[in-house]
């Protein structure tokens, strides 16, 4: 797409995608690069500005090499003429100031990139990309895959065809209500299949506990799964995928990157796929940007900004080993944990937050009878772009009520705690 551009070098500093998203908040694209990128390759992106976020590291010669790799680009990108903003101004207090001027006065940038204009665009790229060929969309029910359907079937309508895998996952009851939504008695005109594949998934993460081993599972077999469905329905082209920003860049996709965990949608794809091409349409946009493309599509509000929920489901919520006793545990915790939040607006404040299992056991007493069961452990964050985040202020009582419901209605819990630690150097979900 056409569109003026500010770059931001990571140059070893964390907060390197949280100033591509303060840029993007001013209407101009902004994408994050490695400083180890070569200065061809960036000249060629033709940017306005670059915006160099420097490392701050208590290794000394780590921050030494960086820093005079850092000076030598800095010194060829002047030679381009373009605007450079060095990382260690945006630390102050008027840091948002800060990047507004450099976009808006140095940069000169008019601020005309917004959702219309990238849903209008990201729909004629998609049919001159697809032609007349089929398309097989993963539609997990999720918020990312949900606006990634709605857009493909304006695009390209009946091409497309929609496979929900019930991996047995998720949360409680959504299955159905994925299947309400987007199925036949739907409000979207899809072609919807759903495949109950639980006992599939349980039987290949069966004695696994190593976390990405887990992701990295779960994401082939929901290729397989795909692959098998297109040689039922026929030849299919080309595999949609909800995939966003932050997911190439925890993925560690990337010159210079830094793996935080796969995502089963980038990382965790196998190394064969049998596809011509795999659509990934809002694999440029933060969280807080696919939902403003959703409300463009035309997609109800309480779809756009329901909960996130990870690809990998609750495979990522509990720790250890996977079993369909333990994901009818947390479903059961986080159910209540979600109905108890939103009974205090919560959801108007945090984030994200739900309930997961931990592998820890630990004595209790239930009546007059010892009990050695699970401790449930709460995430409630604090989070614009779901790239760092705090713990949420939670009041007192309402973790108490979320405490004594679970405790009293799942079985198999008799501790619960409150998850305090923030992104980073935690990450949101528990694996």
């Amino acid at each position: 797409m056409n569109k003026e551009m500010i770059i931001v070098l990571d140059c070893g500093g964390q907060y390197s995608r949280l100033v591509a998203s303060k840029v993007r908040s001013c209407n101009v694209y902004c994408e994050v690069y490695s400083y180890r990128s070569g200065i061809d390759k960036i000249s060629k992106l033709n940017p306005k500005g670059i915006i160099l976020v420097c490392m701050r590291s208590t290794d000394a010669d780590m921050s030494k090499d960086v820093n005079a790799t850092v000076d030598d680009k800095y010194k060829d990108i002047s030679d381009f003429g373009i605007p450079v903003l060095v990382g260690e101004e945006l630390h102050s207090q008027n840091g948002d100031e800060v990047i507004k001027e450099f976009v808006e006065i140095t940069c000169g940038c008019a601020g005309d990139w917004n959702m219309k204009t990238f849903v209008e665009e990201s729909i004629q790229s998609i049919k001159e990309i697809v032609g007349d060929g089929k398309v097989l969309c993963a539609l997990s029910g999720g918020v990312d895959s949900s606006v990634a359907a709605v857009m493909l079937s304006k695009a390209i309508g009946n091409q497309l065809t929609c496979v929900f895998v019930d991996h047995g996952l998720l949360r409680k009851n959504e299955g159905d209500q994925v299947e309400e939504v987007f199925g036949s008695k739907g409000c979207y005109d899809l072609n919807f299949i759903r495949i109950n594949a639980q006992d599939r998934f349980y039987s290949k993460l069966a004695g696994v506990t190593e976390p990405e081993e887990k992701r990295k599972i779960i994401g082939e077999e929901f290729i397989r799964v795909f692959e098998e469905e297109a040689n039922k329905i026929g030849k299919v082209d080309f595999l949609v995928q909800g995939t966003i920003y932050p997911d190439i860049i925890e993925s560690g996709v990337g010159e210079g990157a830094t793996v935080i965990k796969s995502h089963h949608n980038v990382g965790g794809l196998p190394d064969y796929v049998d596809f011509k091409e795999i659509i990934e349409p809002l694999k440029d946009l933060f969280k807080d940007e696919v939902r403003l493309a959703g409300l463009e599509l035309g997609i109800p509000e309480h779809l756009v900004f329901r909960q996130p929920f990870p690809g990998p489901g609750l495979g990522v919520r509990i720790v250890g080993e996977v079993t369909a006793e333990k994901v009818k545990i947390v479903q059961e915790a986080d159910a209540i944990c979600r109905e108890e939040m939103e009974k205090v607006g919560m959801n108007k404040i945090a984030g994200q937050y739900f309930a997961a299992l931990t592998n820890m056991r630990s004595v209790g007493v239930t009546g007059d009878k010892r009990t050695y069961d699970y401790a449930v452990a709460l995430r409630a964050v604090n989070t614009t772009d779901f790239m760092t985040a705090k713990a949420s202020e939670v009041p007192w009582e309402v973790l108490q009520k979320i405490t004594d419901r679970i405790i009293g209605e799942v079985d198999q819990v008799n501790r619960v705690l409150y998850d305090l630690t923030g992104k980073p150097p935690g990450t949101i979900e528990l694996e």
